[in-house]
């Protein structure tokens, strides 16, 4: 991550979204648990490779969430202390595209 994008801080203030981004990325880490252990226990290419697209899958969707969300605070209150503003938003969008 660059320190542009690092300097991008995205707080998420809706406890909904917040709930939905944490499941996500707890989905993606007992994802990525299953490559781990199926990696460690000599699966098959295809099987480790599933898995791998299935963590991917996960985080990319979180990160998705964060941006929306963030995006969502931004327009309906863009003078609030800490928001970002749009230019970081979409360079964060960028980042995982």
């Amino acid at each position: 991550m660059t320190d542009s994008i690092a300097a991008a801080a995205v707080a998420i203030h809706d406890p909904e979204a917040q709930r939905k981004i944490a499941n996500r990325l707890r989905r993606a880490h007992g994802q990525l648990a299953a490559v781990i252990a199926a990696v460690e226990s000599d699966a098959s290419c295809r099987d480790i490779v599933q898995q791998l697209s299935a963590v991917s899958k996960a985080l990319d969707r979180a990160g998705f969430l964060v941006i929306s969300t963030a995006l969502k605070e931004c327009l309906n209150d863009p003078d609030a202390e800490g928001s970002s503003n749009p230019e970081e938003l979409e360079k964060l969008f960028l980042s995982l595209a």
